[in-house]
């Protein structure tokens, strides 16, 4: 017996020593926790990529898989979406050892699905190549250090805006994903509250129990309160559901149903995963479809959007956590950028676009996550869950987006540490976190804070001040920005 309890703490030790749980002010516990809050309001992905990959065939006609059936491609999406999360999940918080997550990125998967396999001539093992192509180029910028001195060069108040960004995108997010936010019907406005300015639906009510559930938990600093509320408004999702029988407003149109998941029991629980998807790419392809100019321009806009997403969620995640050191830098950086890098090869390998961190980590964290083991812990949950694929219609939008609301709101307290009477700073700062959620893009308001950050500074006379890597990565956000007029003329 005694031999035993030694064995467990030895192991637990060795747990502790490697991922720095100790150090880092945590428990396994917590990180465990953590990993499954994290899981939990991230797994959308596995319903919403396959939904998203297989709304259009190529131009040929075929869906992804190389069938004319979309519910048979969207099977084979779910699956491989799940599988490659769960991998480069685990890699994260094995070899960087920070608790992100990752999985398909939205944004890009629909650039992916209606900006390019669409496109003459295209099909769909081609469109991934592009990703797989985007994904080489930027592992070898991480590799050769670049994208890592980029990082370093980015002032620390546009570290600190970009995390405020974040917060109010991912509460934006939540808002819009549980139909809390939402367009009116009769577009008098950009968007109203609920339905008609009203809490009009029992959808509603249970992201609001779920709401205020987390945050009194957190506030009387109950453990896994995160979590807590999850379970709690599912089950009430669940109870709801029965007695009336909603259906899905995604597919009904009905304001009043639930927003995307419908919170039914599943009449199996494990269904054999098919992963054939895996290995369907023409690397080369696509630049003998279209011109060369315009393959380039593809690759491109792929990779300004990975490059950045990932800097602003690592810092946003490790402020919340506290790992950040003076200048807002992550420990272990150049790993963590390493394992996004080749998300996006992994993710066009598998056929289901490029893979990156997600913002939505930021949730375990604000439930205790502090190391790499929750993202271990979140990888093995993805990896299990390409056996559980009927219990994603368990836990509904509204059930798990509260938290986003409330993670945002832990990330954009750090609004008060920007000198707000220095317009040098405040200017670029605001536009840096307005654009996030206005724009729907942590890219777009990286972006403006970037340009117009240079802007002001060479307008004020201060030029030299900016690192030589701000002047090329603002140039290359005006490229970025002028994208659309560009592709239009090249064709």
């Amino acid at each position: 017996m005694s031999a035993t309890t030694e064995e467990r703490t030895g192991f637990a030790g060795r747990l502790d020593s490697y991922f720095e749980i100790t150090t880092r002010g945590s428990t396994i516990g917590r990180e465990i926790r953590g990993g499954l809050t994290t899981f939990f309001t991230m797994a959308y992905i596995v319903v919403l990529n396959p939904i998203i990959l297989t709304t259009v065939p190529d131009s040929t006609g075929m869906y992804l898989g190389g069938t004319e059936d979309p519910a048979t491609a969207r099977a084979l999406v779910a699956a491989a979406t799940a599988l490659i999360a769960g991998i480069l999940t685990i890699l994260m918080g094995v070899w960087a050892r920070f608790p992100l997550a990752l999985a398909t990125g939205l944004g890009l998967n629909a650039f992916v699905a209606f900006g390019i396999a669409t496109r003459e001539g295209m099909t769909w093992p081609q469109a991934m190549g592009f990703v797989v192509i985007e994904g080489i180029i930027i592992t070898v910028l991480v590799l050769s250090g670049f994208r890592k001195a980029v990082f370093a060069a980015v002032p620390d108040f546009l570290k600190q805006a970009i995390a405020v960004g974040i917060g109010l995108f991912l509460a934006f997010i939540g808002l819009f994903d549980a139909g809390m936010v939402r367009i009116p019907a009769s577009g008098a406005t950009p968007t109203e509250f609920g339905i008609g300015g009203y809490i009009g639906s029992w959808p509603m009510v249970v992201f609001v129990v779920g709401l205020f559930t987390a945050i009194i938990l957190m506030v009387k600093k109950v453990r896994g309160a995160l979590l807590i509320s999850i379970v709690v408004a599912t089950v009430i999702a669940i109870l709801i559901q029965s007695a009336l029988s909603l259906g899905s407003a995604g597919e009904s149109g009905v304001a009043s149903d639930w927003a995307n998941v419908v919170p039914a029991i599943p009449s199996t629980v494990v269904e054999a995963p098919d992963f054939s998807l895996i290995g369907q790419v023409d690397l080369f392809g696509g630049f003998t479809t279209l011109p060369f100019v315009t393959a380039l321009l593809i690759v491109f806009s792929l990779l300004m959007a990975d490059f950045f997403d990932t800097m602003g969620t690592m810092t946003a995640v490790g402020a919340e956590a506290g790992l950040n050191d003076e200048h807002g830098n992550p420990p272990r950086a150049q790993e963590i950028l390493l394992v996004d890098s080749l998300g996006a090869v992994a993710g066009g390998v598998g056929s289901v676009s490029s893979n990156t961190t997600y913002i939505e980590s930021a949730a375990g964290v604000g439930d205790g996550a502090r190391t790499g083991l929750a993202s271990v812990v979140t990888g093995i949950a993805f990896l299990l869950s390409t056996f559980l694929t009927p219990l994603y219609h368990v836990v509904p939008f509204e059930a798990a987006t509260p938290v986003l609301v409330v993670v945002g709101f832990l990330m954009v307290s750090q609004v008060a540490g920007i000198d707000w009477k220095d317009f040098r700073i405040a200017i670029p700062a605001f536009l840096t976190f307005i654009l996030m959620p206005f724009g729907y893009s942590i890219t777009v308001g990286i972006g403006a804070g970037f340009i117009s950050f240079v802007v002001l500074q060479i307008a004020t006379g201060a030029a030299k001040k900016v690192h030589p890597l701000m002047w090329g990565t603002a140039a290359a956000f005006v490229v970025y920005f002028a994208m659309g007029p560009i592709m239009n003329v090249i064709g």
